[in-house]
């Protein structure tokens, strides 16, 4: 078996871990730290064509442009700046655990979305930010940390979860996972997405509890 795909089967059983108790993280978090500063310099060229399709779907779905939004596992920044093109008045951070991703993002992002995007290390599992600081939190095949997300989204604000691959993407958590776990935080309004292979899933943080 070669590198990459034991690297796919270490993502999926790290992500069907973590998202069963967020506690073991630590367990996983430098191995994960190590595999993507590995793969940084080749991140862009082994991506599929077409990959944040699905992601943009379901940006174009939402009612209002979120005045601040987090890219959660930005890697090389794409997701991050195509939330800043969709939304030219948003302040954008794309945040990753892997430092060599981030230098990448930094490199190739273009001199606008450097203007209206930063990119900024750090942990999903104990974000940086205040409560409610955000209008939009995404995550393209990113392990969700569902706390944090419910603590750093601004109530009425939007979580978007995208998978390139759907089912078949090694990180990767079945829809209805992923609304259990958001409505016993106080989600509502789901909507599914569908884009090629890829699947997304967008959700809205209730006003009031």
């Amino acid at each position: 078996m070669n590198r990459v795909a034991i690297g796919r089967k270490f993502a999926r059983l790290a992500t069907n871990a973590v998202v069963a108790r967020p506690r073991l993280w630590r367990l996983f978090r430098g191995t994960m730290r190590r595999q993507f500063d590995a793969l940084a310099p080749h991140w862009d060229e082994i991506r599929s064509p077409g990959h944040l399709a699905v992601y943009e779907r379901a940006l174009n779905a939402l009612p209002t442009p979120p005045a601040r939004a987090l890219d959660l596992g930005t890697g090389t920044g794409d997701g991050a700046v195509a939330i800043a093109t969709r939304f030219p008045g948003a302040e954008v951070i794309g945040v990753d655990l892997a430092e060599t991703m981030l230098e990448k993002a930094r490199d190739k992002a273009s001199a606008d979305a450097a203007d209206r995007v930063r990119f900024e290390h750090g942990d999903a599992a104990r974000l940086p930010y205040a409560d409610g600081f955000f209008d939009l939190v995404a995550h393209a095949n990113m392990i969700p940390f569902f706390d944090e997300v419910e603590r750093v989204l601004a109530p009425g604000g939007h979580v978007l979860f995208a998978f390139s691959g759907g089912a078949e993407t090694p990180i990767y958590v079945p829809f209805d996972r992923l609304r259990g776990e958001l409505s016993r935080r106080g989600f509502a309004d789901f909507a599914e997405f569908e884009q090629g292979q890829g699947t997304a899933l967008l959700a809205r943080k209730r006003s009031t509890p």
